[in-house]
């Protein structure tokens, strides 16, 4: 018989290994083990050791080589005595995780960003991804032959890159043109992915793409020549929120150059400003071929494999391809890269993978139970439509023509090439059953209501190989617009669903108009002609600049691309069975005038609501409602301010008319007299309530003085002027409702 304390041995082992990360060399029997000599437990398997300790003893045991195959993001195994660490296997998951079988399908990202509410995308949205993303690794591990990809722990979202460019191919996955906004949104996003369990993670989160990234063409060869002003105050502050508050796991370094040097070999990036400045102790990845860029791309015929690999580790690069497997250890023994330098990569990667819990007995892990049948489960597609309601965004509503009636319509036409179409993008799951527009009418109109149904034209653009539903069936356009002018025609109401696919705006592809492609424009402009109760449901990620819909069409609602609950959403907001309170995280532009050059990353140039020439079409922050709010009682604390002291702004907020809705008060700054330019409205605070007909909620915003500053190229630091600034709240950059002046002194 086994002795009891050989049995608890034996248990000990076997949870250990159970843990998916390693496996026994060799199949023993059960029912005939003969109880193994004891030995020590490796001190890196010890989850009572501390975590330093445990990184360091497992480096201690790996030969160069191994070093360097566990910096290759898509590595061998590594075998370690009678142990097997397999390659990271990451993954994505911006607003869906990515999985070759269907995952819960958020709106995209800057849908999610027009929420203008933390709370939910923390609470609900990163809940849910980081919930399904453990849940197919949860299941890989109890059943290795699970059907589906195997995945890890290791996730590269969110996309925190600004939107400065309205054309820019990947404003889908970015969360706005707004510093602050960003990083309000990239701090709950990170911190929902990751868990709240203070010895685990439950995903690791990677911002992309470090930094001062938002072209496409060419993004491998780019070089952004931009100040150190600018840098500071608009390209890198959402992404200190994100590293230093958010605790991000990882950051990957972008393809392009800033001012010269490529961001995967910018030691001033990558190690003195994120590592030393910010105290980042995770890690840096590459991007997919950043290395290639440095001998084929940037640096073309001025440097080797070696020397590239070298360049990169030593700026602060941790992570990345084959080549680091392939050239790290002969970059070490010509001297090129120290081994110091190669084991703080090491270990800033280990960091991350032992608090992912790779290490310990699996069902030690609080995040081990979550079982595969909450993905895409009806709970999660139940938030999906909370999300995408939040995420709709009513821009005009003349007349009011919204909501509709239900009772005294008797027929709709649902017009438009991406009416009864769901909008994928990629880095998602297989799109699950989703709800397209034209259905989402169908479900939610009053018994005995037709509804009749054109494609009326097309997208247009060049299909996308990566997204399949970026491809449009062929049609005769003159013959389909005809019919949907018809359809139009004898409808109570029309609503025409327009806007961009992945044939328009995708990665590797940037817009090239701000207009309607195809023969959209022209479809609206006929339709709005025979039907004066014209609706226009614009499902885009970058802003649309089509100014003869706002002066022809009296009701607009912008719906990005929403999700698998998408057209269950939009529908519940026309018959008002959902009180619309999205607001616009970027500017639309009037006119492509308006759009300083696209190599131009100087803001004050005309970028943004900060800096815009001119009135926009619609501004930043803009949204409207089926009820109306008063905004009163402003009181600003102390009215003279220290530059070290702190700001407090409250305002009382009322429903003023007679439905439940919610409001996004935000609050802005201008510095009346600067020393430099400065923004016409700077964002510094923001809340979304919700308010009973009647109500009043008095809000309170705490502003820190280090939140007026300007940055100082001459001393390099932050600097706050003493002088009078502007505190303006309310509805939108562009709808000040109540304003009062500080005066700030040293």
């Amino acid at each position: 018989m086994m002795r009891p304390c050989r049995l608890f041995y034996l248990a000990c082992v076997i949870g250990v290994y159970s843990t998916g990360l390693f496996s026994l060399s060799a199949a023993v029997e059960s029912n005939a083990i003969s109880a193994p000599k004891a030995s020590p437990t490796p001190r890196y398997l010890d989850p009572a050791a501390p975590l330093e300790e445990r990184i360091q003893d497992l480096i201690g045991r790996l030969t160069l080589e191994q070093k360097a195959q566990l910096l290759n993001h898509k590595g061998p195994t590594v075998t370690v005595g009678d142990f097997h660490i397999r390659a990271d296997q990451w993954n994505q998951c911006l607003n869906g995780v990515q999985w070759d079988r269907p995952t819960t399908l958020f709106p995209v990202c800057i849908g999610l960003a027009a929420t203008w509410n933390p709370e939910l995308i923390q609470r609900d949205v990163a809940a849910v991804l980081s919930d399904e993303a453990r849940a197919i690794y949860n299941n890989w591990h109890f059943d290795p032959q699970a059907p589906g990809e195997h995945k890890g722990l290791i996730y590269r979202a969110p996309v925190i890159n600004i939107e400065r460019n309205p054309y820019w191919g990947r404003n889908h996955e970015s969360w706005g043109e707004d510093p602050f906004l960003t990083g309000r949104m990239a701090v709950a996003y990170v911190k929902g992915i990751q868990g709240d369990d203070p010895d685990h993670l439950k995903l690791a989160a990677t911002l992309k793409h470090f930094a001062v990234n938002n072209v496409e063409g060419d993004r491998t060869k780019l070089n952004a020549t931009v100040s150190e002003r600018m840098l500071r105050e608009y390209w890198l502050p959402h992404w200190r929120d994100a590293v230093v508050e958010g605790q991000a796991s990882s950051l990957m370094a972008s393809y392009n150059a800033i001012n010269g040097t490529p961001n995967n070999i910018n030691h001033w990036l990558l190690t003195d400003l994120l590592k030393t400045e910010w105290n980042h102790q995770g890690f840096v990845v590459s991007d997919l071929g950043g290395v290639k860029t440095m001998v084929e791309g940037h640096e073309k015929g001025q440097m080797n494999y070696v020397e590239a690999v070298a360049k990169s580790v030593m700026a602060g690069c941790d992570f990345s391809d084959k080549e680091f497997q392939d050239n790290i250890p002969t970059a070490v023994r010509e001297g090129k890269l120290t081994e110091a330098r190669l084991d703080d990569a090491l270990t800033r990667v280990l960091r991350i993978r032992f608090r992912l819990g790779e290490f310990d007995p699996f069902n030690t892990n609080p995040y081990s139970k979550i079982p595969i049948s909450v993905v895409n489960s009806p709970d999660h597609r139940a938030i999906a439509l909370k999300v995408a309601r939040e995420s709709i965004v009513l821009l005009q509503n003349q007349g009011p023509l919204l909501p509709l009636d239900r009772a005294k319509i008797k027929r709709i036409a649902v017009l438009g090439p991406l009416a009864d179409r769901v909008n994928k993008n990629n880095y998602n799951g297989v799109l699950p059953d989703s709800v397209t527009l034209l259905q989402g009418i169908k479900d939610r109109v009053a018994p005995g209501t037709e509804i009749v149904y054109g494609v009326g034209g097309v997208v247009g653009g060049k299909p996308n190989s990566w997204i399949k539903n970026s491809i449009e069936p062929k049609i005769d356009e003159t013959s389909e617009l005809s019919k949907a002018v018809e359809l139009a025609r004898h409808a109570d109401v029309a609503i025409v669903c327009v806007g961009t696919t992945a044939a328009i705006e995708q990665e590797a592809r940037d817009r090239t108009s701000l207009g309607l492609s195809g023969n959209q424009e022209q479809l609206v402009e006929a339709v709005a002609a025979v039907n004066p109760r014209t609706i226009v449901v614009e499902m885009s990620a970058g802003p649309l600049t089509v100014p003869w819909i706002k002066d022809h069409v009296p009701a607009v609602l912008q719906a990005w691309w929403p999700g698998e609950e998408g057209g269950n959403a939009i529908a519940d907001v026309l018959f008002g069975d959902y009180n619309p309170a999205g607001r616009l995280p970027h500017t639309v532009y009037a006119s492509e005038a308006q759009v300083p050059p696209i190599d131009e990353y100087d803001i004050t140039r005309g970028f943004t609501y900060m800096y815009l020439k001119g009135a926009p079409l619609f501004p930043f922050g803009h949204g409207l409602s089926y009820t109306t709010f008063a905004y009163s009682n402003l009181k600003v604390s102390p009215a003279t301010l220290s530059t070290t002291g702190t700001l407090t702004v409250s305002i009382d907020v009322k429903n003023t008319g007679n439905r439940p809705g919610d409001e996004v008060a935000q609050l802005y700054i201008h510095e009346v007299k600067p020393t430099v330019v400065r923004p016409a409205e700077e964002l510094r605070g923001f809340q979304r309530i919700t308010l009973n007909a009647g109500e009043t909620r008095t809000l309170t915003f705490t502003i820190p003085a280090a939140k007026l500053a300007y940055w100082d190229e001459r001393t390099h630091a932050f600097v706050v002027n003493p002088g009078t600034f502007d505190v303006l709240v309310g509805a939108s950059s562009g709808d000040i409702r109540a304003r009062d002046r500080i005066n700030v002194t040293q």
